[in-house]
């Protein structure tokens, strides 16, 4: 299929979020001819959703590192880079082109560098009834309350693993919310697994407060946490009505119930991978975060020439890492275009970062980074989650696909994830596989007994999103010469493109 790309940019970066709001800002600043494709409607990414509209009360309420973004944005605004919101990104190819979705037009663009910020995602983990109606991820919600203001009405139980239930219910709590419970779904044997990475993680002694802080002031606040939950399942008919949990250890077999009609849920997150998978870059199993990532060198190149990746996008390492990140990519992306020397570039504390990266910025990326061993043991999942033990609990929700029918076809032969998609269509759904690839692949990787990172991911195609055959018919050509766009005519994703 011959494409005609539009418009070309030296710099092209996915995503606002700290890693690219750094990265556009500092390439800016360096004279590069920047553009920065967002989903959202404003800078800020997930972390910093809605902080040029917050109001001074509600950004005092969610804390100061939420706080922090505005500084970040006012950077960027101030740098010249041009920003796209509201802009879908539904391709990226091993050439740097790039098609996005805008205001309903379909159109592509090319550049010289790429780099791809687009962040992480909550990891969807199927448990019965995740998909009524009142279950939503914890990230969902307190995105909710930092762009809306919108809070459960009726009250709501947290539960997962990691620090955001704790943070959630902490500012649910200051907002005036009933929180009526957080189920801490990490098994109590993990406290053995991180006790070794304590005395590192200690120097990041602001993480370790913080959560002692969330803790006891929900303790103060009468809000319950139990600990060491290893069942947990949504129950209703049209929507949720009850929370049932329980505790699975030798000589404790116990079940409660709360009722609620909303549950929050999160079980850590993961990169987003689907944009670098279908650039063809090369991902790498971390089993410290149990997820896949891209695999970069300390500049955030991939193997794919021009195309870089930078903050939680290349592996979870908190905003501070992002930011760092997003600013050495930059670095590289104007070496390697001749607008800087390699000397220059390889002196990260000097002349070019020294205005824009001051000590204490450094300080605390080397403490996100150093907390993160103890965070991973603490809060690793366990298979009894990550592999669901009821057959009739739904895993692809596109179509309609339960654990059960994994395990058949695994047993009918269909040994690999990606057999298991062909035959059942899981992962060809609108969502790419985003929300059931993981748990199609643990479910394979049990049946077969064997670890799930000697399984190739879902292999991925454009459309990354869902595209209409208008749009795509419609595709806005440009008088530049022509060329081939890394998709097929026979095939361009037909599984997810909208009639």
């Amino acid at each position: 299929m011959q494409i005609k790309c539009t418009t070309a940019y030296q710099l092209v970066v996915i995503g606002a979020g700290p890693g690219g709001l750094c990265a556009a800002t500092t390439a800016a600043n360096l004279g590069m001819d920047v553009v920065v494709l967002d989903e959202q409607p404003s800078p800020g990414g997930q972390i910093y959703r809605g902080i040029t509209n917050t109001p001074a009360h509600r950004s005092a309420l969610l804390g100061a590192d939420y706080q922090r973004g505005a500084d970040l944005v006012k950077a960027f605004g101030a740098s010249g880079a041009k920003y796209l919101p509201n802009t879908t990104i539904w391709s990226l190819n091993s050439r740097r082109q790039i098609g996005i979705l805008r205001h309903g037009q379909a159109s592509i663009i090319e550049a010289e560098r790429v780099i791809v910020a687009s962040g992480a995602m909550e990891r969807p983990v199927p448990f019965p009834g995740w998909t009524l109606p009142g279950v939503m991820n914890a990230g969902a919600a307190q995105i909710l309350l930092k762009t809306s203001g919108v809070v459960p009405a009726n009250g709501t139980v947290i539960a997962g693993v990691g620090p955001l239930p704790l943070l959630v219910a902490w500012q649910y709590l200051r907002a005036g919310v009933w929180v009526k419970a957080v189920l801490e779904l990490s098994p109590l044997s993990n406290l053995w697994r991180a006790a070794p990475r304590l005395p590192r993680a200690l120097g990041a002694g602001n993480y370790i407060n913080r959560g002692l802080k969330y803790t006891l002031d929900l303790h103060k606040g009468g809000v319950p946490i139990y600990y060491g939950i290893s069942r947990l399942e949504a129950q209703g008919d049209n929507q949720v009505e009850a929370v049932s949990y329980g505790w699975d250890m030798p000589g404790i077999s116990r079940r409660e119930t709360i009722a609620t009609d909303n549950l929050l849920v999160h079980f850590g997150v993961i990169p987003r991978t689907n944009l670098t998978k279908a650039a063809g870059c090369q991902h790498i199993w971390d089993d410290g975060q149990q997820c896949w990532r891209t695999q970069v060198d300390m500049w955030g190149n991939t193997n794919v020439p021009g195309i870089a990746v930078v903050g939680d996008n290349a592996g979870i390492g908190g905003a501070r890492s992002a930011e760092h990140s997003g600013r050495l990519a930059a670095l590289e992306a104007a070496r390697s275009l001749d607008i800087i020397s390699s000397q220059q570039r390889d002196a990260p504390k000097g002349e070019l970062l020294r205005d824009r990266m001051g000590k204490n910025d450094l300080q605390w990326m080397q403490k996100d980074l150093r907390v993160r061993p103890f965070l991973e043991a603490l809060y690793r999942l366990p298979n009894s989650l990550l592999v669901p033990r009821d057959d009739q609990t739904l895993v692809c929700r596109c179509e309609e696909i339960s654990a059960g029918q994994i395990r058949q076809a695994v047993r009918e032969g269909h040994t690999d994830p990606n057999q298991v998609k062909f035959y059942l269509r899981c992962g060809m759904g609108p969502c790419q596989g985003r929300q059931c690839a993981p748990a199609v692949a643990h479910i394979v990787a049990a049946e077969n007994k064997r670890p799930v990172s000697e399984y190739t991911p879902f292999r991925v195609r454009p459309p990354i999103r869902p595209l209409s055959i208008a749009q795509l018919a419609n595709l806005e050509v440009g008088s530049e010469g022509v060329k081939e766009f890394g998709v097929r005519s026979s095939g361009v994703g037909a599984h997810c493109v909208r009639p």
